[in-house]
């Protein structure tokens, strides 16, 4: 195949503008191997260094360490090559004390910049982080039965007031909410025994995969009240400064930045969210105008918000598109939702992979280096014999390969149909 070079981008004609297949992987004790993810197609590994408390840095010695693991095998005397790569790391935590404006947040900014610095000596490319306060993605059921079976995650928003109003006891927490809900939330509670207030508190502030840190009720409560005197302005300030700090470093160190948004996009307890809509991520994009200050395309986070133009906002920011989570959810009227199909519910999953592929061709145009924009599957079902094991809620084997086949071949189609080029 010819091979040619043009501004020091070698490229081959009639390659595939295929986006890179990514797994999402939580390190050695990860029930998912490496090998499994090879196994199921993926090339490009989404982890972090999850051991590291947050606010310390990430040294060069460890990142290369990890690195190596995912990219060689050792474990038959001569190192070979695994067929991976670490792609995107997800993610760096952001400290609350940053968050919050405290006064060391400089000190605890310079040990986010040079963990991107160590990030970039490593070559790994992409950082994901996110800027939700206090939680993280926040469900209600980790293990929602579907009509078939399958276990799916869910956020039911009754279940949610139950925790806020009268589990939590969150001071004035029940004006938050329509009365009616707040009613139904009332019986619900009253006819839950004890082990179940104790999963809906624990599947809320007690950790999920990937989340940043877990809480007692007490604890929890003590930092929803340090935000009591922080609004989304202020907040938004927060988010602006930290970015100002950080940007010019990630780009001096070929690391693109892709925040991820709030995961569900509305406030919960009270709390600013700042990463909802296409306004938040024009905003932040203008902080510092760069390909390196860029952002995470969750479509199931986005999606739950049916104001969110998921096609557009490709269209119209894609330039800033560095990492893509490709996952769909049915949302209802009140503001509940669950994990549909990655090909069902109400993201429409063939215009988004349209749009990404377009941008993708516009980058060729512009000779970008970064034309295969990384994406995973992203928070699959439990079905089959994953069923009847111990798997991290969402990111279940056979779920997530399920997931990635059906993205893949409705890529392949788009290709195939030509519409990419229209």
């Amino acid at each position: 195949m010819l091979e040619l070079s043009i501004f020091n981008y070698p490229f081959s004609i009639n390659k595939r503008m295929s986006l890179e297949q990514t797994w999402r992987w939580y390190g050695p004790s990860d029930p998912v191997t490496l090998q499994d993810i090879r196994q199921a197609g993926a090339t490009g590994i989404v982890t972090a260094l999850h051991e590291i408390p947050n606010g310390e840095v990430w040294s060069y010695e460890a990142i290369k360490e990890r690195k190596h693991l995912i990219e060689w095998d050792d474990s038959q005397g001569k190192p070979r090559k695994r067929g991976l790569t670490w792609s995107v790391i997800e993610s760096i935590p952001v400290h609350e004390d940053i968050k919050q404006a405290r006064p060391n947040r400089d000190k605890l900014i310079e040990n986010y910049k040079q963990s991107i610095r160590n990030a970039g000596k490593a070559g790994i490319p992409v950082l994901c982080y996110n800027f939700m306060p206090v939680v993280d993605w926040t469900r209600t059921n980790l293990y929602f039965e579907l009509e078939d079976g399958a276990h799916a995650l869910s956020f039911d928003m009754v279940d949610f007031i139950v925790f806020d109003v009268f589990i939590l006891r969150r001071p004035n927490a029940e004006g938050s909410f329509p009365k009616e809900f707040v009613e139904k939330a009332k019986q619900r509670f009253e006819s839950m025994n004890r082990e179940k207030r104790y999963e809906l508190e624990k599947t809320i502030i007690a950790g999920l995969p990937g989340a940043e840190e877990s809480y007692s009720l007490e604890q929890f409560q003590a930092r929803l009240d340090e935000y009591k005197n922080i609004d989304s302005d202020k907040y938004r300030e927060h988010l602006a400064y930290f970015l100002k700090e950080i940007a010019p470093v990630a780009e001096e160190s070929g690391v693109k930045l892709a925040i991820h948004p709030d995961d569900p996009p509305y406030s919960l307890f009270g709390l600013p969210r700042v990463v909802s809509s296409e306004a938040d991520f024009q905003y932040l994009c203008e902080v510092y105008d760069s390909v390196y200050n860029g952002f995470t395309l969750c479509t199931g986070s986005l999606g739950v918000r049916a104001d969110n133009d998921l096609p557009g906002i490709v269209e119209r920011l894609g330039d800033k598109l560095n990492f893509a989570h490709l996952r769909s959810t049915q949302r209802n009227a009140d503001g509940s939702f669950h994990e549909a199909g990655h090909l069902r519910g109400d993201v429409d999953m063939y215009k988004v992979i349209l749009s990404i592929l377009k941008e993708q061709k516009k980058r060729e145009a512009h000779y970008r280096t970064d034309l295969n924009i990384p994406m995973r599957a992203d928070h699959g079902h439990t079905i089959l014999d994953d069923l009847k094991k111990k798997t991290n809620p969402g990111y279940s084997a056979i779920g997530l390969l399920r997931g990635m086949a059906e993205l893949r071949g409705l890529e392949l189609g788009i290709e195939r149909g030509g519409d990419v080029y229209n």
